[in-house]
């Protein structure tokens, strides 16, 4: 990790997975400007990063994830100075990684720490996490992705709830509608986020990237376009190098042996 623990974003790697760490535990890891810039710019570097596979995200401490923008500095600077142009609250809520992106949720997620949260593929939180988008309290909308992903990823009576009420929502309540995956002690969800990544990462690398990238055009897709977008890039999924080492793998009874990195 970054020497520099007084920095308001961490970085460090495990392995192959980029852990970056929201680190202003006094204000429940709320992200000023100069943090969600340096979010963005930690993402943009393990996603050219060919040594990483995947990317963690998460909060110093146990009470929060994040509470989303720094509220002071809003009243002082005018809110939005965390949008990153093009990508959103630290630079991810707008845009769509090319490598995966786990969230362990450390604690409380609301407003923007939602609305990142929801950015993520996969999210292992812990215990006592709660969620949900409180900007209806302060006379906003969550309109960097939270409320567009609450639409697409929730029942419409209970995502209504939570943008024009703002109501929490627990760990184990998200997990039951789906918007969580796993639910474990405070402790662990580090730890299981990446042993979750790393499982993943088994697998071949490009294949994970792709899957990731034919699931997001299909969400948005007729189901005739994406099977047609998948039969498009036959050649890509089935005659690869890493398809023939899996193939051969099997034929030979044996573990594949995927190359560890993204490079073609």
């Amino acid at each position: 990790m970054s020497n520099n623990t007084d920095r308001p974003v961490l970085t460090e790697r495990r392995g192959a997975v980029q852990v970056i760490t929201l680190n202003r535990p006094g204000v429940s890891n709320a992200v000023d400007a100069e943090g969600s810039y340096l979010v963005d710019r930690f993402i943009r570097e393990a996603e050219a990063a060919p040594e990483v596979g995947a990317i963690v995200l998460t909060g110093t401490g146990e009470r929060a994830f994040c509470a989303g923008m720094d509220l002071k500095e809003a009243a002082r600077r005018g809110a939005g100075g965390g949008l990153v142009p093009g990508a959103g609250f630290c630079g991810l809520t707008e845009r769509v990684v090319a490598k995966p992106v786990l969230g362990a949720i450390n604690g409380a997620a609301v407003a923007g720490g939602f609305e990142i949260a929801l950015a993520c593929d996969m999210l292992v939180a812990a215990e006592h996490a709660v969620f949900g988008l409180s900007e209806v309290k302060r006379g906003m909308v969550a309109f960097s992705g939270g409320v567009q992903r609450l639409a697409q990823q929730l029942p419409r009576q209970i995502a209504m709830e939570m943008v024009t009420v703002g109501t929490l929502l627990p760990a184990r309540r998200l997990e039951a509608l789906g918007i969580v995956n796993r639910v474990v002690p405070g402790e662990r969800v580090l730890d299981e986020t990446v042993a979750l990544a790393d499982a993943m990462l088994e697998n071949s690398w490009n294949a994970v990237c792709f899957g990731k990238e034919l699931f997001n055009h299909a969400m948005n897709e007729p189901l005739p376009d994406a099977i047609a977008r998948g039969h498009a890039n036959a050649d890509r999924l089935m005659r690869s190098e890493d398809s023939r080492e899996g193939i051969a793998a099997y034929a030979e009874h044996r573990d594949a042996d995927f190359k560890k990195d993204n490079r073609s």
